[in-house]
């Protein structure tokens, strides 16, 4: 069995508490006027988006959609995007394994993110500053997980075997698609992160 040589890390779900297993997608809405004679309207517009905001799409120039079609008011300044990135709360239990995985093994980010979104993640100072080995955004490569593509880079950038690669994420699909490629993984338990991460001390040997 290859060793172990390269940790990449996501970081909604992750890093961060995201969208994910929560209702902040509801009170997002409630907060923008999204009501019952809207709210079809709505998600009609999100839905037709949504599969390239991981890639190319960036949310803030949907606003004058949801304005125009579905009659939401919103002021001049509004950020879709910084309200996304405002309502990420710390996961500070990770960063506890972070600062032990850096200093046995190289690591890097391997996500799906909005454009633009990981700049203000870190001018937000969301998550500390690490100095990552590699980071691959999907929103700057052109592919999203699960598809096979951001795997192929994700490799190419570490210079590693698949084998030789761990990658933890807290969607199954993602974890099972690095899988398939051989990498070794970790299905992160976003509704229990301080036991999730003191089992990846655990496997990771960093007692």
């Amino acid at each position: 069995m290859s060793k172990i040589k390269f940790v990449y890390f996501d970081i909604g779900g992750v890093m961060l508490r995201d969208f994910t297993n929560t209702n902040k997608w509801a009170e997002m809405k409630k907060d923008l006027g999204v009501n019952k004679e809207n709210e079809e309207i709505f998600d009609s517009i999100w839905q037709r988006h949504r599969g390239r905001i991981c890639i190319d799409c960036d949310v803030d120039t949907i606003i004058p959609e949801f304005e125009k079609e579905a009659g939401i008011v919103l002021p001049k300044d509004y950020s879709m995007l910084e309200d996304f990135v405002d309502r990420f709360d710390p996961s500070p239990s990770i960063w506890l394994v972070i600062d032990k995985v850096k200093d046995n093994y190289k690591i890097g980010l391997l996500t799906n993110t909005y454009p633009l979104m990981l700049d203000m993640i870190r001018a937000k100072n969301k998550f500390p500053r690490y100095d990552w080995d590699v980071i691959v955004d999907s929103s700057l490569v052109g592919f999203q997980k699960p598809e096979p593509g951001i795997y192929e880079i994700a490799e190419e950038r570490s210079g590693l075997k698949p084998e030789e690669l761990f990658f933890i994420d807290n969607l199954s699909k993602n974890t099972n698609a690095a899988k398939k490629r051989g990498w070794k993984v970790f299905h992160y338990d976003d509704q229990n992160p301080e036991k999730a991460s003191k089992e990846l001390i655990s496997i990771l040997n960093l007692d």
